[in-house]
C-alpha cells in the first residue's frame, strides 16, 4: 500500500485564522453576554442558561457535523475529490433534517428543559421565550457548520475566515441596536439574519472556490451511501460530545440551585475562560485537518510528529494564557458587573481555571487526532465514566454536598479534563490507533479502484 504524495502541511497557517473565527464567535457571545447583563444579572443569567441549552440541543448536529471534516480530509489526502465532492453535497441535505429537528425540539420544549435546568423561577420569564427565538438560528448554524466545516477541509480557511467576520459583524452591529430595544429577542433576531447573510457567502464560496454545484435536491435528500463513512466517525464523536454535555449540564443545574447570582458569576467566568479555551480549539481542530490528510495520503508517521509538537505548544499556551487572565480576573469581571461577591468568587474559579484548561488543551488536541484517524469510539468509550463520575457526580457531591458551591464545579471540570486528556494520550502512545489509520487509509484507496 504505497503512500500518496502529500505536499508538506504546517499547522501554523491553518491555526491563525481558526484562531481568530473562534475568537470572533466567542467574541460575539461575550459581547451579547456583556449587553444582557446591562438589563441586570438576571437577563444575564437567562441569556447564558438558554445558550446552554441551545448548545446541548445542537449537540445532535454532531451526529454528522464531526465526521464530514475528517471523512473529506481523508478523501482529499488520497486524491479522491470525486469522492469528497460527493460528501460534501450530502452532508447539506442531513444538515437540513439534523438541525430542523433540533430547532423543533427548542420550540416544543422550551419550558421542559428549563425545568430541567433547575432555572430560578426569575430566570424562566425571560428564558423561555428567548430559547424559542434562537430554534430558527439553529437550522441555519447545521447548513454554516457543515460548509465551513467543507471549506476548512480544502484547506480554504481564509474564506471560511472571510464569512465568519462578515458574519459576527452583522450580528454585532443588530445586537447593538436590537437587544436595547427587544431585549434578548433582539440577540436571535440579530442572530438569524447574520446567519443567513453567512449561508449566502458559505454557497458563493463552494461554487467559486470549490467549484461545487449544489442542486436543489441536495438540500433536502439523505444520500445514506455517502453518509455511512461520516456516521462511522460523527455517532461516536457525537456521543462523546452528548455525554459531555449532558454532564455538563448537571454542573450548570448545580448552579441553578445555588441561585442566579451563582449562575451569573458562572457564566461571566466562562465567558473569558472561553477565550482561553480557543487556542486548543484551534490547535485541536487545525491538528484533525492535517492528519486526516495525512492519513489520507499514508503518511503516519508525520501525523505522529505533528500530535507530539503540537501537544507540547498548545499546553504552554494554555497554562502562559490562563495565568495571565486569572491575574487580571478583577478588572475582566468588573466589565460584566460591579457586585463585590460575584468578582470575589470569579477570580477565585479564574485561579483554578489555570488547571483546568491545560488538561482541556491536552484532551482537545489527542481526541482530535484520535478521531482523524478513524479510532472515533474509543474516546467515547473511555471518557464516558469520567463525564458521568468525575463531571456530572463530582459536581453534584462537590458542589452541594461537601458546601463548595461553584468551586467544587471548577475542580470537577479540572479533574474530568486531565483524566480523559491522559487517557488519550495513552491511547496515542500505545499505537493502537494505527490499525484504524491503515483501514481508512484503505478505504480512500478503495474508493479509486485501488
Amino acid at each position: 500500500m504505497k503512500p500518496t504524495k502529500l505536499q508538506p502541511m504546517r499547522l501554523t497557517p491553518i491555526v491563525g485564522p481558526l484562531l481568530l473565527e473562534l475568537f470572533l464567535g466567542v467574541g460575539v457571545g461575550v459581547i451579547g453576554t456583556w449587553l444582557a447583563a446591562q438589563l441586570g444579572d438576571t437577563a444575564g443569567a437567562a441569556f447564558a442558561l438558554t445558550n446552554h441549552v441551545a448548545a446541548m440541543l445542537f449537540i445532535l448536529f454532531r451526529v454528522i457535523g464531526a465526521g464530514i471534516g475528517v471523512v473529506i480530509t481523508q478523501y482529499l489526502g488520497g486524491g479522491q475529490r470525486a469522492g469528497a465532492d460527493a460528501i460534501a453535497r450530502a452532508s447539506l441535505g442531513a444538515s437540513t433534517w439534523m438541525g430542523g429537528f433540533t430547532a423543533v425540539l427548542a420550540v416544543l420544549f422550551a419550558t421542559p428543559l428549563m425545568g430541567v435546568m433547575n432555572a430560578p423561577a426569575e430566570v424562566v420569564p425571560l428564558a423561555v421565550p428567548f430559547l424559542m427565538w434562537l430554534a430558527p438560528a439553529m437550522l441555519l448554524d447545521a447548513w454554516n457548520a457543515s460548509m465551513s466545516s467543507v471549506l476548512r477541509a480544502h484547506l480554504r480557511v481564509r474564506e471560511a475566515l472571510i464569512t465568519v467576520v462578515v458574519m459576527q459583524i452583522v450580528h454585532l452591529a443588530l445586537c447593538w441596536v436590537l437587544m436595547r430595544a427587544l431585549g434578548l429577542p433582539g440577540f436571535a433576531l440579530a442572530l438569524i439574519i447574520s446567519r443567513s447573510v453567512g449561508l449566502a457567502l458559505h454557497w458563493r464560496f463552494w461554487q467559486q472556490r470549490l467549484a461545487i454545484a449544489i442542486h436543489s435536491s441536495d438540500w433536502f435528500q439523505l444520500r445514506w451511501k455517502e453518509l455511512q463513512a461520516v456516521l462511522r466517525i460523527g455517532l461516536p464523536g457525537a456521543a462523546e460530545q452528548i455525554g459531555y454535555r449532558l454532564a455538563f449540564t448537571v454542573s450548570v443545574s448545580v448552579a441553578g440551585l445555588l441561585g442566579a447570582s451563582a449562575l451569573a458569576t458562572q457564566a461571566y467566568v466562562l465567558q473569558l475562560g472561553m477565550f482561553v479555551v480557543l487556542c486548543g480549539v484551534a490547535t485541536g481542530l487545525a491538528v484533525e485537518i492535517v492528519v486526516g490528510h495525512q492519513i489520507g495520503a499514508g503518511h503516519l508517521k508525520a501525523a505522529d510528529k505533528l500530535v507530539r509538537r503540537a501537544l507540547a505548544s498548545g499546553l504552554l499556551v494554555a497554562l502562559l494564557a490562563t495565568s495571565l487572565m486569572a491575574l487580571a480576573g478583577e478588572q475582566l469581571l468588573g466589565l460584566f458587573t460591579q457586585d463585590a461577591a460575584v468578582i470575589s468568587l470569579g477570580t477565585q474559579l479564574l485561579w483554578w481555571t489555570v488547571l483546568l484548561e491545560p488538561g482541556r488543551t491536552f484532551n482537545l488536541i489527542v481526541i482530535n487526532a484520535l478521531r482523524a484517524t478513524g479510532d472515533a469510539r474509543f474516546p467515547v468509550m473511555a471518557g464516558i465514566a469520567s463525564m458521568v463520575i468525575v463531571l456530572a457526580g463530582g459536581a453534584w457531591v462537590l458542589g452541594i454536598h461537601a458546601g463548595l458551591g461553584l468551586v467544587g464545579l471548577w475542580i470537577a471540570y479540572a479533574a474530568d479534563e486531565w483524566l480523559r486528556g491522559l487517557i488519550m494520550w495513552w491511547r496515542w502512545q500505545s499505537r493502537a490507533w494505527l490499525a484504524h489509520a491503515r483501514d481508512s487509509h484503505r478505504r480512500v484507496r478503495a474508493g479509486d479502484g485501488h
